[in-house]
């Protein structure tokens, strides 16, 4: 299986309301780098995954509604708290509607795989691997 990753970063504020999440209760904020790696069996007959540069820009587009905004205050999650994991499902399936609408070119129709990883700090990350739709 042949895979490229691109990425990027956001940063956010939000509250994590809960027991569960002890300090995160509270307002506070935080950086996230992003990385989103594509998976497909074959390589391009231009000899790559995807192209990078229409990747990166898909990304771009996917994080700019939380980039530097209180995650409180959008209604992006459908009810759920912004964990690490809610915010890769929000990444997940927003760069499968890109694929999905031809953003990442024609190259992009044959990824039958992705993973998004949220790293939340050097010690903590989360992931979503899964299917892309229709692949």
């Amino acid at each position: 299986m042949f895979a490229l990753e691109v990425r990027d970063h956001i940063m956010i504020a939000h509250s994590l309301p809960g027991e569960a999440f002890g300090p995160a209760q509270g307002m506070h904020g935080a950086t996230f780098v992003i990385d989103v790696a594509f998976f497909r069996e074959t390589l391009t007959e231009n000899d790559i995954v995807v192209d990078i540069g229409l990747a990166a820009d898909a990304l771009k587009r996917v994080i700019a509604p939380v980039n530097y905004k209180n995650l409180d205050e959008l209604d992006l999650f459908g009810g759920k708290r912004s964990t690490t994991e809610v915010l890769c499902k929000y990444v997940f399936d927003a760069m499968a509607a890109e694929i999905a609408a031809g953003r990442l070119g024609e190259d992009a129709r044959e990824i039958v795989r992705m993973k998004v990883t949220l790293n939340e700090s050097h010690v903590a990350r989360a992931w979503l691997e899964g299917p892309v739709a229709g692949a």
